[in-house]
């Protein structure tokens, strides 16, 4: 399989789990930054393959095989960031780029001795879970941030937008993984916030706020 071919699996796989089955090609095209012609051809191509469900104008989703090879190829990427950061002292946001190429690499008990070396670890660098050999995902009770109410502990779990600009906002903001926030104050206008991170008040947007994943500690 090409990289192109797994990186199609893996986007579908990200959509399908936030929009549910028949994901649209104009969501694909926007995700892969490609042109929905494109999409629509490899989508053919693909469904040939037995590894999506594709009919035009209802969208397409994930057979099992599709979706076991996304898993395969999600587990490697969250894998390698971990590396990177546990290991190579990389920062969270300078992984993806990189983890992107690792990802294709083909070699099963390579991913398996790296997930040792590793300690089974559960989640990446951005908080999202690490599938385990079997292909099966951890869920734990999570929120987005914007949806906790005033005055409730949390702890943050993850990040939804885990691009290089929206990680360095979040440096230079004092917030990471593992921060102990708590919302102080809404404004009733944008919904913006004060929250208190660790023992530091600090002013967010609503945007920001729906891109925190937190649990209740």
């Amino acid at each position: 399989m090409s990289q192109a071919e797994e990186n199609y699996l893996k986007a579908v796989f990200a959509l399908q789990s936030e929009f549910g089955k028949g994901v649209n090609t104009n969501l694909i095209a926007k995700k892969m930054a490609t042109k929905a012609s494109s999409v629509t051809d490899m989508l053919q191509k693909l469904a040939t393959k037995n590894l999506v469900v594709y009919k035009k104008y209802q969208g397409v989703y994930l057979t099992k095989t599709g979706r076991d090879l996304a898993v395969k190829v999600i587990r490697k990427h969250r894998l390698w960031e971990t590396f990177l950061v546990d290991k190579l002292g990389f920062k969270w946001d300078k992984v993806h780029d990189i983890a992107e190429q690792l990802e294709h690499v083909k070699s099963t008990e390579l991913i398996d001795k790296l997930d040792a070396f590793l300690g089974y670890p559960k989640s990446d660098p951005h908080g999202d879970p690490i599938p385990d050999s079997e292909g099966n995902l951890a869920k734990c009770q999570q929120f987005f941030l914007a949806n906790v109410s005033i005055n409730t502990p949390c702890v943050l779990k993850g990040v939804k937008d885990s691009s290089d600009l929206f990680l360095k906002y979040l440096n230079q903001k004092n917030i990471g993984l593992g921060s102990l926030i708590k919302i102080e104050h809404i404004e009733a206008f944008d919904k913006s916030m004060r929250i208190k991170v660790n023992n530091t008040f600090v002013n967010i947007s609503d945007k920001t706020a729906n891109n925190l994943i937190v649990s209740k500690q």
